[in-house]
């Protein structure tokens, strides 16, 4: 075969041969609850976890709102920490980890490896439902007594004295845990064993390489939040001592079993979306990813050194000077595996033919915000510079332009890129770049804002504040109204698509990606017969898309 064919093969329209889709392989919810293909059980992760995302943004537009004025505006302290804390837990647990690996990554990984499903087929399944288990029994937590204690538990306050609702959303979390880590293992063994003829490490799309590597710290490192979770459910039921000083235990232990799950669940909430951005900015420059192998091992990079930063969080914990000095080495050290990305995607849209179309409007905006986060991240890293900036509005407007500056802007620009493969569906090109500009601005007006906060001491979690910090609060509110409306937007495109989208191409991008080079929707079987690759996935030297 010529090196410039993928052998798949691709009926064309009127070919009776070309199958039934997997939407209509089987009709009725039974067929959906019990369903083993990854298509359908991604589509599921994907609707569980917008709604989550929902939630999560509801809760924050109330958290800005409180703050148009310096004095209570609605609610009171306690309601306004609950508000905090639920926003945190549902976007970090429900949303941002499971949304790109679960949802996007179950559709399109064995597609991209030419297999017919995941290694472990019903295995995946069930790390659906424990998701839905662990998700309705962090709700029950929202709709019985709330929880006041930050997301991130800090005991001894959460072991102890809080007297609201923390027992079942420790618990929720501690479930999730579990279908995150059944996910990873799934992964792992089917990227190692399924990989269709051809397809080698080095012809593996870059964002098989994000998810491969995200699947190795999600076993690696979520059953270290499970043990730091059952052990403060126990502190908290049995009173043993572990992290209560009025117990004998040491509230710093558990900043480091925290901490130590945390920084690396960071990565799990990244690579992803770095995967997505390596696929939109190769189909929309027509252009090979440059420095592949070094893109490629950059994912590997980040999983491996994420284990060994997380002691950057508790600069001001009263950690050894010794350790503190270590892990600011260490926190500029994994900026490296980051910014070979960034430089290497910056050089690929160098002299391209870039086509601008929504999906590559969310990578360039994903790049910008990005390099923004990366490089405040750098000034955190900074032990002098930490000192004055810890727990102040620059680290939240740092973490959201890593967390949703990054991981969320990657995700909408995937679900945008592969929303005509999944649902067979085109979409308003108007509406999206409307939506895209909305979140963009809005995005922008509410979290740079929040650096100026920061820089001049407003610090994070307050309730109340100096009026002196009043514009810059208000500014930010109206840039969460703007981001609000654009998300809005974004859900009644999709929406719009479903109900009246003309019907996709099978490659409406003209993309060489293996995903690309089967049905819109996929059959049940991804593809007729087992597909034979013959170069990689950005080789647009090299071969043209199949008509």
């Amino acid at each position: 075969m010529a090196a410039t064919d993928i052998a798949v093969s691709r009926p064309r329209e009127h070919d009776p041969g070309r199958g039934v889709d997997f939407f209509h392989a089987s009709s009725g919810l039974k067929s959906w609850l019990f369903t083993l293909d990854h298509k359908r059980i991604g589509l599921m992760y994907l609707a569980s976890t917008i709604f989550a995302f929902f939630l999560g943004g509801v809760f924050a537009l109330l958290l800005r709102l409180e703050h148009l004025g310096p004095t209570p505006t609605f609610v009171d302290a306690q309601t306004y920490n609950q508000f905090f804390t639920l926003h945190g837990a549902i976007m970090v647990f429900m949303f941002i980890i499971p949304s790109i690996p679960a949802a996007l990554g179950n559709f399109f990984l064995p597609i991209m490896v030419g297999a017919k499903d995941v290694a472990f087929p019903k295995l995946n399944l069930l790390s659906y439902y424990i998701y839905v288990l662990g998700s309705l029994i962090a709700v029950f937590s929202i709709v019985s007594n709330g929880v006041d204690t930050g997301w991130t538990f800090y005991t001894p306050y959460s072991s102890s004295s809080s007297e609201t609702s923390v027992l079942p959303m420790v618990v929720g979390a501690f479930v999730l845990g579990f279908s995150s880590i059944l996910t990873g293992v799934n992964f792992i063994v089917t990227v190692h064993k399924l990989r269709a003829p051809g397809i080698t490490w080095w012809r593996l799309p870059l964002f098989l390489w994000s998810i491969y590597s995200t699947a190795i710290i999600q076993v690696l490192a979520t059953p270290v939040l499970a043990i730091t979770l059952m052990l403060l459910i126990m502190e908290r039921t049995v009173g043993v001592g572990i992290f209560d000083p009025k117990l004998g235990g040491d509230p710093v232990l558990f900043q480091h079993f925290f901490w130590f799950y945390s920084h690396p669940a960071v990565y799990i909430m990244i690579l992803p979306g770095m995967g997505i951005i390596s696929e939109l900015v190769a189909t929309f420059t027509r252009k090979k990813i440059f420095g592949y192998k070094a893109v490629a091992l950059s994912s590997l990079g980040l999983a491996l050194v994420s284990f060994i930063v997380w002691g950057h969080h508790m600069f001001v914990s009263g950690q050894s000077e010794f350790a503190t000095i270590v892990f600011s080495f260490l926190t500029f050290l994994v900026a490296i595996p980051s910014a070979i990305k960034v430089i290497n995607w910056t050089a690929t849209l160098y002299q391209a033919s870039v086509s601008l179309k929504t999906p590559m409007l969310y990578a360039l905006a994903f790049i910008f915000m990005f390099t923004i986060g990366g490089l405040t991240g750098i000034f955190l890293g900074v032990l002098s510079v930490d000192v004055h900036l810890h727990d102040t509005y620059f680290v939240v407007a740092h973490f959201h332009y890593v967390m949703m500056g990054g991981t969320v802007i990657a995700f909408l620009g995937g679900l945008v890129y592969w929303w005509p493969k999944m649902v067979g569906k085109m979409y308003s090109e108007r509406l999206g770049q409307i939506s895209f500009a909305l979140i963009f601005i809005g995005f922008n007006v509410t979290f740079f804002t929040q650096f100026f906060l920061g820089s001049k001491g407003m610090p994070r979690r307050y309730f109340n504040y100096l009026p002196e910090f009043t514009l810059y609060h208000q500014i930010s509110t109206l840039g969460s109204w703007i981001l609000g409306v654009g998300f809005l937007v974004y859900l009644w495109m999709l929406i719009d698509s479903l109900r009246s989208g003309e019907k996709a191409p099978d490659n409406p991008w003209q993309s060489l990606a293996l995903e690309w080079q089967t049905h819109s929707p996929p059959v049940l079987e991804n593809f007729a017969k087992t597909p034979v690759v013959t170069h990689g996935p950005y080789d647009y030297h090299l071969a043209k898309p199949a008509n």
